[in-house]
């Protein structure tokens, strides 16, 4: 079956459709030996792909949930000597971390071998849903609740937040995006320092008990469960 070659790349896990796109805008894709142009389509069963000369496979596709130690960075890759979370999988298994965690913010990620997926999962329009276990230096005040629920606005943009629980000095709070220490930030407008900080929810999945630095793979549903991510190959495939 013809399929965008852009399309077959990302499902290989190479990489993403759009820096697939750049790959075959920059001439380094090529099918049956001869360099292709952005709208090209191909056979992945019957037709060899290649980038840089190297050929490309479709791979059968990995999804998990892992909770992210405080202390390393959410990157595959080391940087300024900090530990990458890829020190705790195989190694040769080609992931793209979903989202990001801030260094010292642990608890769960979600990383796969499908591009295209975790591109669709990232995207704004999708509005997952993210939880949070928040640890504060002094106990959560009625007064500080009512800002929250009234909307507050963090460097020029309102945020929007629910409180789903409070005890004390612990919150639960949900949000809808992933800005840079958003929830620190949030919690310092109302005089609070953040000193813990736990992702226990991304969309319909939970860490649960999961221990840190472990994975598991997500079940069936969880997959399905993030709106408008065709994730089995069938309905991937028929996307276009």
């Amino acid at each position: 079956m013809l399929h965008r070659v852009q399309k077959i790349i990302s499902m290989s896990g190479f990489c993403s459709r759009r820096k697939a796109e750049d790959l075959i805008r920059d001439g380094r894709v090529a099918v049956n030996g001869r360099v292709i142009s952005i709208g090209t389509s191909a056979d992945p069963d019957k037709d060899l792909i290649a980038i840089d000369r190297k050929r490309i496979f479709l791979q059968k596709k990995i999804y998990y949930a892992f909770y992210k130690p405080k202390g390393f960075l959410s990157s595959l890759t080391s940087f300024e000597g900090k530990k990458p979370i890829s020190d705790f999988f195989p190694r040769g298994e080609r992931l793209f971390p979903i989202g990001r965690l801030d260094l010292n913010t642990e608890g769960l990620m979600i990383l796969t071998n499908d591009g295209d997926f975790a591109n669709k999962v990232m995207h704004p329009r999708y509005e997952v849903e993210k939880e949070y276990r928040v640890s504060l230096d002094k106990p959560y005040t009625q007064e500080a609740d009512a800002m929250i629920k009234g909307g507050l606005e963090v460097e020029g943009r309102k945020v929007d937040a629910v409180i789903l629980k409070k005890d004390s000095k612990i919150v639960h709070i949900i949000l809808h995006e992933g800005r840079k220490h958003i929830v620190k930030k949030l919690f310092a407008l109302l005089d609070f320092r953040v000193t813990r900080l736990i992702r226990i929810k991304v969309g319909r999945v939970e860490l649960g008990n999961l221990l840190p630095g472990r994975y598991r793979p997500l079940l069936k549903q969880e997959i399905y469960s993030f709106k408008g991510n065709p994730v089995c190959l069938k309905q991937s495939l028929e996307e276009e």
